[in-house]
Protein backbone atom coordinates (compact mmCIF):
# COMPACT_ATOMS: atom_id res chain seq x y z
CA UNK A 1 0.00 0.00 0.00
CA UNK A 2 1.24 3.13 -1.01
CA UNK A 3 1.53 5.53 2.20
CA UNK A 4 0.40 9.20 1.94
CA UNK A 5 1.64 11.61 5.45
CA UNK A 6 -0.50 14.47 5.80
CA UNK A 7 -0.53 14.91 9.73
CA UNK A 8 0.39 17.88 11.80
CA UNK A 9 3.61 16.48 12.30
CA UNK A 10 5.94 14.56 11.25
CA UNK A 11 5.48 15.41 7.71
CA UNK A 12 5.93 14.29 4.40
CA UNK A 13 10.09 14.69 3.62
CA UNK A 14 11.57 16.09 0.10
CA UNK A 15 13.48 12.10 -1.14
CA UNK A 16 16.13 14.82 -2.30
CA UNK A 17 16.91 16.19 1.15
CA UNK A 18 16.70 12.82 2.59
CA UNK A 19 19.69 11.55 0.75
CA UNK A 20 21.55 14.27 1.51
CA UNK A 21 21.24 13.82 5.34
CA UNK A 22 22.23 10.13 4.08
CA UNK A 23 25.63 11.25 2.90
CA UNK A 24 28.35 9.94 5.39
CA UNK A 25 27.84 11.63 8.54
CA UNK A 26 30.92 14.32 9.40
CA UNK A 27 31.73 15.36 13.19
CA UNK A 28 30.17 18.11 14.98
CA UNK A 29 33.55 19.66 15.64
CA UNK A 30 35.16 19.70 12.47
CA UNK A 31 35.85 22.85 10.50
CA UNK A 32 33.43 21.72 7.66
CA UNK A 33 30.49 21.21 9.88
CA UNK A 34 31.09 24.81 11.42
CA UNK A 35 30.64 26.57 7.70
CA UNK A 36 27.69 24.83 7.61
CA UNK A 37 26.01 25.49 10.97
CA UNK A 38 27.08 29.22 10.13
CA UNK A 39 25.30 29.37 6.69
CA UNK A 40 22.03 27.43 8.28
CA UNK A 41 21.56 29.46 11.36
CA UNK A 42 21.86 32.54 8.79
CA UNK A 43 19.67 30.79 6.82
CA UNK A 44 17.27 30.53 9.37
CA UNK A 45 17.17 34.20 10.24
CA UNK A 46 15.75 34.81 6.37
CA UNK A 47 12.84 32.82 7.48
CA UNK A 48 12.40 33.91 10.76
CA UNK A 49 12.98 37.18 9.30
CA UNK A 50 15.21 38.29 12.37
CA UNK A 51 18.58 39.41 13.01
CA UNK A 52 18.31 37.61 16.38
CA UNK A 53 20.59 34.91 17.53
CA UNK A 54 18.96 31.40 16.40
CA UNK A 55 19.86 28.43 18.71
CA UNK A 56 19.54 24.82 16.97
CA UNK A 57 19.08 22.10 19.74
CA UNK A 58 18.32 18.73 18.82
CA UNK A 59 15.19 17.91 20.80
CA UNK A 60 11.20 18.48 19.29
CA UNK A 61 9.34 21.20 19.41
CA UNK A 62 8.67 20.88 22.88
CA UNK A 63 12.23 21.15 23.81
CA UNK A 64 12.50 24.79 22.26
CA UNK A 65 9.38 25.35 24.23
CA UNK A 66 10.73 24.26 27.42
CA UNK A 67 14.12 26.24 26.79
CA UNK A 68 11.87 29.13 26.24
CA UNK A 69 10.55 28.78 30.17
CA UNK A 70 13.99 27.97 31.92
CA UNK A 71 16.24 30.35 30.54
CA UNK A 72 14.10 33.54 30.45
CA UNK A 73 11.95 33.27 33.65
CA UNK A 74 12.63 32.47 37.23
CA UNK A 75 10.99 30.59 40.09
CA UNK A 76 8.56 32.25 41.74
CA UNK A 77 8.00 34.83 38.52
CA UNK A 78 4.62 35.32 37.04
CA UNK A 79 3.58 34.25 33.75
CA UNK A 80 0.50 35.15 31.17
CA UNK A 81 -0.69 31.76 29.19
CA UNK A 82 -2.95 31.90 26.00
CA UNK A 83 -5.12 28.59 26.52
CA UNK A 84 -7.04 27.61 23.78
CA UNK A 85 -6.13 24.38 22.81
CA UNK A 86 -3.42 21.68 23.91
CA UNK A 87 -0.57 22.93 22.82
CA UNK A 88 -1.75 26.69 25.10
CA UNK A 89 -2.00 24.16 28.04
CA UNK A 90 1.34 22.63 27.36
CA UNK A 91 2.82 26.26 28.26
CA UNK A 92 1.18 26.67 31.22
CA UNK A 93 2.47 22.99 32.68
CA UNK A 94 5.90 24.16 31.48
CA UNK A 95 5.46 27.13 33.54
CA UNK A 96 4.01 25.31 36.75
CA UNK A 97 6.89 22.62 35.83
CA UNK A 98 9.29 25.29 37.00
CA UNK A 99 7.70 27.26 39.77
CA UNK A 100 6.32 30.22 37.63
CA UNK A 101 3.20 31.30 38.43
CA UNK A 102 0.15 31.33 35.59
CA UNK A 103 -2.41 33.89 34.36
CA UNK A 104 -4.24 31.92 32.10
CA UNK A 105 -6.73 33.24 29.90
CA UNK A 106 -9.01 30.54 28.73
CA UNK A 107 -10.06 30.73 25.10
CA UNK A 108 -12.72 28.84 23.30
CA UNK A 109 -10.97 25.90 21.66
CA UNK A 110 -11.89 27.30 17.71
CA UNK A 111 -11.17 30.95 18.89
CA UNK A 112 -8.21 33.46 18.20
CA UNK A 113 -7.77 35.33 21.94
CA UNK A 114 -8.85 38.95 21.96
CA UNK A 115 -5.81 41.38 22.07
CA UNK A 116 -7.53 43.30 24.61
CA UNK A 117 -7.83 40.23 27.01
CA UNK A 118 -3.95 39.96 27.19
CA UNK A 119 -3.47 44.44 27.66
CA UNK A 120 -6.71 43.78 30.96
CA UNK A 121 -4.48 40.56 31.74
CA UNK A 122 -1.38 42.92 32.04
CA UNK A 123 -2.75 45.88 33.54
CA UNK A 124 -4.60 43.57 36.20
CA UNK A 125 -0.86 42.16 36.37
CA UNK A 126 1.68 44.21 35.28
CA UNK A 127 3.98 41.97 37.60
CA UNK A 128 3.79 39.70 34.75
CA UNK A 129 7.29 38.64 33.10
CA UNK A 130 6.11 37.01 29.99
CA UNK A 131 3.13 36.56 27.45
CA UNK A 132 3.09 32.95 25.98
CA UNK A 133 1.17 32.40 22.71
CA UNK A 134 0.61 29.71 20.01
CA UNK A 135 1.01 31.65 16.97
CA UNK A 136 -0.77 28.35 15.50
CA UNK A 137 -3.01 26.08 17.65
CA UNK A 138 -2.43 22.71 15.92
CA UNK A 139 -5.14 21.00 18.08
CA UNK A 140 -7.54 23.38 16.90
CA UNK A 141 -6.12 25.06 13.31
CA UNK A 142 -6.16 28.60 15.14
CA UNK A 143 -3.94 31.74 14.01
CA UNK A 144 -3.45 33.62 17.10
CA UNK A 145 -2.65 37.57 16.09
CA UNK A 146 1.11 37.60 17.17
CA UNK A 147 1.31 41.22 15.33
CA UNK A 148 -0.86 42.72 18.10
CA UNK A 149 0.07 40.78 21.07
CA UNK A 150 3.40 42.01 19.59
CA UNK A 151 2.48 45.59 19.57
CA UNK A 152 1.04 45.27 23.42
CA UNK A 153 3.94 43.51 24.80
CA UNK A 154 6.76 45.72 23.73
CA UNK A 155 5.22 48.89 25.78
CA UNK A 156 6.38 47.23 28.47
CA UNK A 157 10.03 46.86 29.33
CA UNK A 158 9.75 44.23 31.75
CA UNK A 159 7.60 41.59 29.90
CA UNK A 160 8.77 39.18 27.13
CA UNK A 161 6.16 37.61 24.18
CA UNK A 162 6.96 34.18 23.87
CA UNK A 163 6.16 32.47 20.60
CA UNK A 164 5.20 28.89 19.90
CA UNK A 165 5.56 28.79 16.09
CA UNK A 166 6.13 25.19 15.45
CA UNK A 167 3.67 24.67 12.88
CA UNK A 168 3.39 28.06 11.70
CA UNK A 169 6.73 29.50 11.25
CA UNK A 170 7.54 28.72 7.05
CA UNK A 171 3.47 28.86 6.62
CA UNK A 172 2.61 32.63 6.62
CA UNK A 173 4.15 35.93 7.54
CA UNK A 174 5.94 36.22 10.96
CA UNK A 175 7.74 38.92 11.32
CA UNK A 176 10.09 38.26 14.03
CA UNK A 177 11.54 41.49 14.58
CA UNK A 178 9.13 43.68 13.35
CA UNK A 179 6.72 42.71 15.39
CA UNK A 180 8.62 42.60 18.02
CA UNK A 181 8.86 39.19 19.19
CA UNK A 182 11.24 38.07 22.07
CA UNK A 183 11.59 34.35 21.93
CA UNK A 184 10.08 32.38 19.21
CA UNK A 185 10.46 28.87 18.68
CA UNK A 186 9.97 26.31 15.41
CA UNK A 187 10.85 22.68 15.32
CA UNK A 188 12.16 20.44 12.07
CA UNK A 189 8.97 18.15 11.79
CA UNK A 190 6.35 20.75 10.65
CA UNK A 191 7.19 23.48 7.37
CA UNK A 192 10.88 22.71 7.07
CA UNK A 193 9.61 19.25 6.10
CA UNK A 194 12.06 17.39 7.98
CA UNK A 195 12.02 13.98 10.52
CA UNK A 196 11.64 15.40 13.83
CA UNK A 197 14.65 15.95 16.30
CA UNK A 198 15.54 19.73 16.05
CA UNK A 199 14.06 23.07 17.73
CA UNK A 200 15.03 26.21 16.49
CA UNK A 201 14.76 29.36 19.28
CA UNK A 202 15.56 33.09 18.31
CA UNK A 203 15.86 35.50 21.20
CA UNK A 204 15.92 39.45 20.86
CA UNK A 205 18.38 41.86 22.53
CA UNK A 206 15.40 42.67 24.97
CA UNK A 207 15.03 38.98 26.01
CA UNK A 208 18.65 38.69 26.50
CA UNK A 209 18.42 40.68 29.60
CA UNK A 210 16.17 37.96 30.90
CA UNK A 211 18.20 35.00 30.03
CA UNK A 212 21.34 36.41 32.43
CA UNK A 213 18.70 36.86 35.41
CA UNK A 214 16.96 33.57 35.25
CA UNK A 215 17.27 31.26 37.98
CA UNK A 216 15.44 28.12 36.66
CA UNK A 217 17.29 25.01 37.03
CA UNK A 218 18.97 23.99 33.43
CA UNK A 219 22.07 22.40 32.09
CA UNK A 220 21.36 21.37 28.53
CA UNK A 221 18.80 23.63 27.24
CA UNK A 222 20.88 26.63 28.46
CA UNK A 223 20.85 29.64 26.07
CA UNK A 224 23.80 31.68 27.45
CA UNK A 225 26.04 28.16 27.12
CA UNK A 226 24.76 27.98 23.37
CA UNK A 227 26.06 31.74 22.83
CA UNK A 228 29.39 30.97 23.71
CA UNK A 229 29.09 28.19 21.53
CA UNK A 230 27.70 30.14 18.60
CA UNK A 231 30.95 32.63 18.83
CA UNK A 232 32.56 29.48 18.06
CA UNK A 233 30.43 28.57 14.95
CA UNK A 234 29.58 25.49 17.06
CA UNK A 235 26.95 24.07 19.25
CA UNK A 236 26.92 23.64 23.40
CA UNK A 237 26.74 19.87 23.22
CA UNK A 238 26.67 17.21 20.31
CA UNK A 239 24.74 18.70 16.93
CA UNK A 240 22.07 16.67 15.27
CA UNK A 241 25.08 16.25 12.28
CA UNK A 242 22.26 15.12 9.52
CA UNK A 243 19.55 16.74 10.68
CA UNK A 244 21.05 20.04 10.23
CA UNK A 245 22.30 19.28 7.15
CA UNK A 246 19.27 18.31 5.44
CA UNK A 247 17.93 22.05 7.27
CA UNK A 248 20.56 23.16 5.09
CA UNK A 249 19.29 22.20 2.33
CA UNK A 250 15.30 22.75 2.65
CA UNK A 251 16.74 26.20 3.54
CA UNK A 252 18.35 26.45 0.00
CA UNK A 253 15.20 25.61 -1.59
CA UNK A 254 12.83 28.33 0.87
CA UNK A 255 15.69 31.19 -0.28
CA UNK A 256 15.32 30.00 -4.00
CA UNK A 257 10.97 30.19 -4.10
CA UNK A 258 11.62 33.26 -1.80
CA UNK A 259 9.13 34.06 1.22
CA UNK A 260 6.32 35.47 -0.72
CA UNK A 261 6.23 32.24 -2.58
CA UNK A 262 6.35 30.16 0.28
CA UNK A 263 3.18 31.39 1.96
CA UNK A 264 1.12 31.76 -0.96
CA UNK A 265 1.81 27.94 -1.52
CA UNK A 266 0.47 26.74 2.07
CA UNK A 267 -2.43 29.55 1.83
CA UNK A 268 -3.26 27.88 -1.93
CA UNK A 269 -3.38 24.38 -0.26
CA UNK A 270 -5.38 25.52 2.18
CA UNK A 271 -8.01 27.61 0.58
CA UNK A 272 -8.52 24.72 -1.65
CA UNK A 273 -9.13 22.19 0.71
CA UNK A 274 -11.31 24.47 2.92
CA UNK A 275 -13.31 25.51 -0.16
CA UNK A 276 -13.94 21.41 -1.06
CA UNK A 277 -15.27 21.17 2.89
CA UNK A 278 -17.68 23.98 2.21
CA UNK A 279 -18.79 21.44 -1.22
CA UNK A 280 -19.48 18.19 0.82
CA UNK A 281 -21.50 20.03 3.45
CA UNK A 282 -18.96 19.62 6.13
CA UNK A 283 -17.98 22.52 8.43
CA UNK A 284 -14.89 23.92 9.55
CA UNK A 285 -13.57 23.69 13.52
CA UNK A 286 -12.01 27.31 13.80
CA UNK A 287 -13.53 30.28 13.42
CA UNK A 288 -10.25 32.07 13.25
CA UNK A 289 -8.33 29.35 11.09
CA UNK A 290 -5.20 29.00 10.04
CA UNK A 291 -2.98 28.14 6.82
CA UNK A 292 -1.14 25.51 8.45
CA UNK A 293 -3.93 23.03 8.72
CA UNK A 294 -7.45 22.67 7.97
CA UNK A 295 -9.84 21.29 10.98
CA UNK A 296 -13.22 19.81 10.14
CA UNK A 297 -16.44 19.24 12.45
CA UNK A 298 -17.14 15.28 11.89
CA UNK A 299 -20.66 15.07 10.34
CA UNK A 300 -23.63 14.38 13.47
CA UNK A 301 -23.54 10.25 14.28
CA UNK A 302 -19.85 10.07 12.41
CA UNK A 303 -17.14 9.39 15.00
CA UNK A 304 -14.18 11.34 13.54
CA UNK A 305 -11.95 8.49 14.64
CA UNK A 306 -13.31 6.02 12.96
CA UNK A 307 -12.69 8.75 9.53
CA UNK A 308 -9.01 8.61 10.53
CA UNK A 309 -8.63 4.85 11.28
CA UNK A 310 -10.48 4.11 7.89
CA UNK A 311 -7.86 6.51 5.81
CA UNK A 312 -5.07 5.17 6.96
CA UNK A 313 -5.64 1.75 7.34
CA UNK A 314 -7.72 1.45 4.25
CA UNK A 315 -6.11 4.15 1.94
CA UNK A 316 -2.74 4.33 3.21
CA UNK A 317 -3.49 8.25 4.36
CA UNK A 318 -2.42 9.26 7.51
CA UNK A 319 -4.20 12.84 8.76
CA UNK A 320 -5.21 13.67 12.56
CA UNK A 321 -8.27 13.15 14.73
CA UNK A 322 -9.03 15.72 17.73
CA UNK A 323 -7.04 15.88 20.57
CA UNK A 324 -8.41 15.99 24.69
CA UNK A 325 -12.55 17.12 25.02
CA UNK A 326 -12.26 17.27 20.35
CA UNK A 327 -11.46 13.37 19.58
CA UNK A 328 -14.23 11.97 18.19
CA UNK A 329 -15.19 15.40 16.94
CA UNK A 330 -13.40 16.57 14.30
CA UNK A 331 -10.34 15.53 12.45
CA UNK A 332 -7.31 17.30 10.79
CA UNK A 333 -5.19 17.86 7.42
CA UNK A 334 -2.43 19.27 7.22
CA UNK A 335 -0.97 21.80 4.54
CA UNK A 336 3.02 21.65 5.76
CA UNK A 337 5.59 19.75 4.37
CA UNK A 338 6.73 18.10 1.08
CA UNK A 339 3.02 18.23 -0.41
CA UNK A 340 1.52 19.47 -3.23
CA UNK A 341 -1.83 20.32 -4.71
CA UNK A 342 -2.55 16.70 -6.02
CA UNK A 343 -1.61 15.17 -2.69
CA UNK A 344 -4.65 17.92 -1.16
CA UNK A 345 -6.90 15.98 -3.97
CA UNK A 346 -6.40 12.37 -2.76
CA UNK A 347 -7.38 13.65 0.73
CA UNK A 348 -9.99 14.98 -0.56
CA UNK A 349 -11.06 11.51 -2.55
CA UNK A 350 -10.38 9.79 0.26
CA UNK A 351 -12.25 11.65 2.89
CA UNK A 352 -15.47 11.49 0.51
CA UNK A 353 -15.16 7.89 0.66
CA UNK A 354 -14.56 6.94 4.00
CA UNK A 355 -17.37 9.17 5.25
CA UNK A 356 -19.87 7.38 2.50
CA UNK A 357 -18.31 4.14 3.87
CA UNK A 358 -19.28 5.11 7.63
CA UNK A 359 -22.82 6.02 6.49
CA UNK A 360 -22.66 9.74 6.18
CA UNK A 361 -23.69 10.64 2.64
CA UNK A 362 -21.32 13.05 0.22
CA UNK A 363 -21.42 13.35 -3.28
CA UNK A 364 -18.09 11.71 -4.63
CA UNK A 365 -16.60 14.12 -6.66
CA UNK A 366 -18.07 16.95 -5.20
CA UNK A 367 -15.50 18.08 -2.75
CA UNK A 368 -12.67 16.98 -5.39
CA UNK A 369 -14.43 19.34 -8.08
CA UNK A 370 -14.69 22.32 -5.74
CA UNK A 371 -10.96 21.87 -5.31
CA UNK A 372 -9.38 21.28 -8.77
CA UNK A 373 -11.41 24.34 -9.73
CA UNK A 374 -9.57 26.45 -6.85
CA UNK A 375 -6.50 24.92 -8.30
CA UNK A 376 -6.72 25.54 -11.83
CA UNK A 377 -8.14 29.22 -11.30
CA UNK A 378 -6.19 30.27 -8.59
Amino acid sequence: MKRYLMAPGPVAVDPHVMLVMAEPVIHHRSPQFSEILTRVREDLKYVYQTKNDIFIMASSGTGGMDASVSNMLSPGDKAICIIGGKFGERWAELCQTYGVETVNIDVEWGRAVDPGQVEDALSAHPDCKAVFVQAHETSTGVKHPVKELGEIVAKRDNTLLIVDAISAMGVYDLKTDEWGLDVVVSGSQKSFSLPPGLSMVSVSEKAWRFAEQAKCPRYYFNFLKERKALAKKTTAYTSAVSLIIGLGEVLKQFKAMGLDALFAHHRRLSEAVKTAVASMGLELFPKDASEAITVIKAPEGIDGTEVVKVLREEYGITIAGGQAHLKGKVFRISHYGYLSEWDMIIAIAAIERALNQLGHKVAFGSGVAAAEEYFANS
